[in-house]
């Protein structure tokens, strides 16, 4: 007989991408020892640059002088992938979630948040597809609408995917995107050129999409949380 498994799901706002790492640390701290079960975080943040491990500082193509005039933060994180883009309008979504628990591997547990985003954009009769060898994320066509970097400890993840619903392009014109020069991002409102729902909307969905992919029986939805918060 299957178990049935439940989903945490804290809707966080905008909160700024330092508290957000910081509450992902202690979160796996937490679901390592099994103090919580799996937890998906459903936030935004401010205008905010992020690098990977890898350090590709290259690929951001402003100072940090520059960066701070534009309003936006700069993040050296654990994660994998290259430079991206957070801002307003982008859903972002940080899965706290055992694999060993729920038997997948790293690859399988990325492209299931691939098949998440082609999921979401399909609602609105958007075609994406993973991108080709090399090319992280979700496509449409040659156009970038949903990063994914993941880093993986103990086998319980942090970080996760994000995917533009209608942010600043702009912003992008600062980075190679991913470390891939001759291509272009672009959003769900730019792709479907029509009115969209009130954005809570479709981070509700969004999140909905995820526990399809993953299998999750019941949500269990907590606003207002705060990332000080023991729980």
């Amino acid at each position: 007989m299957k178990v049935p498994r439940s989903l945490q799901i804290w809707r966080l706002g905008i909160v700024n991408y330092s508290d957000a790492l910081k509450l992902q640390e202690k979160l796996v701290s937490d679901r390592k020892i099994h103090k919580i079960s799996d937890t998906l975080l459903s936030l935004q943040h401010p205008p905010t640059y992020t690098l990977g491990k890898r350090r590709t500082d290259h690929n951001l193509l402003i100072s940090e002088a520059e960066l701070k005039k534009l309003g936006a933060e700069l993040h050296y994180t654990q994660r994998g992938g290259d430079i991206t883009f957070h801002g307003p309008h982008q859903a972002i979504l940080y899965p706290i979630i055992s694999l060993r628990d729920i038997g997948l591997g790293a690859r399988n547990y990325v492209e299931k948040l691939e098949s998440t985003m082609i999921e979401i954009a399909s609602l609105y009769g958007v075609k994406a597809c993973p991108g080709q060898k090399g090319e992280t994320g979700i496509w449409v066509g040659d156009r970038k609408i949903g990063a994914i970097g993941v880093r993986i400890q103990y086998g319980i993840t942090s970080h996760g995917l994000a995917f533009n619903i209608d942010p600043d392009l702009n912003y992008f014109k600062h980075i190679v995107p991913c470390g891939i020069a001759d291509k272009d991002v672009t959003s769900l409102r730019r792709e479907t050129g029509i009115p969209l729902p009130a954005e809570d909307v479709i981070h509700e969905q969004l999140v909905s999409c995820f526990a399809r992919q993953f299998g999750y029986d019941s949500l269990i939805w907590k606003d207002n949380v705060s990332i000080l918060s023991d729980n």
